[in-house]
């Protein structure tokens, strides 16, 4: 039986700029939610220039730690948290969701959100995470980050601020981010 070639690799965009956003797609909560925070930043390439055409995908835990189950993500109900999103970049390569502070998914370790990235030019999606910065102990303690060179953790750790997080994703070149490989990726 003759062996086939493999089908060359296509890269994942840019036809998702208008094929992949819809409505609501950034607001895993209402803005106005008392508890509502904003995870944002910029996704750069290795120059340190804004990739204006790229789209983030975010996961997370609910506050509980909580993984959500229910289906619908699609379509935002105003009461289901399914912890699921999806960020445009805009013309200066920044992306902003509203969502929920995630809890710890087991005792002691610290939070975080998984993030994937779709943008020109990349032949797969980029899988991070962004670690929140408010547990010191839990950082040090976090499998992943522990197996990381120390210059490269804080690639994976997001900046507090008032309202919320940042966290620039930064597809290669100097302070390029941690991305991960999942088996079957």
């Amino acid at each position: 039986m003759p062996r086939l070639s493999a089908t060359p690799g296509q890269t994942v965009g840019p036809f998702f700029g208008y094929a992949l956003p819809f409505e609501g797609d950034s607001e895993l909560v209402a803005p106005g939610r008392a508890d509502a925070i904003r995870l944002h930043g910029d996704v750069l390439d290795g120059n340190g220039a804004a990739v204006p055409d790229a789209i983030v995908e975010l996961w997370q835990a609910d506050a509980d730690g909580r993984v959500a189950q229910q289906p619908g993500s699609l379509r935002r109900d105003g009461w289901t948290f399914t912890g699921w999103g999806r960020s445009s970049t805009d013309d200066a390569g920044h992306y902003s969701f509203t969502t929920l502070r995630p809890g710890a998914t087991e005792p002691s370790r610290a939070p975080f959100f998984v993030l994937a990235v779709f943008a020109r030019g990349l032949m797969n999606r980029l899988f991070t995470r962004a670690y929140l910065p408010d547990d010191a102990t839990a950082l040090e303690g976090d499998r992943l980050l522990g197996s990381l060179d120390p210059e490269r953790r804080d690639t994976l750790v997001a900046a507090a601020e008032p309202t919320g997080y940042r966290f620039d994703v930064r597809l290669q070149g100097e302070g390029e981010t941690v991305f991960l490989t999942y088996p079957g990726h």
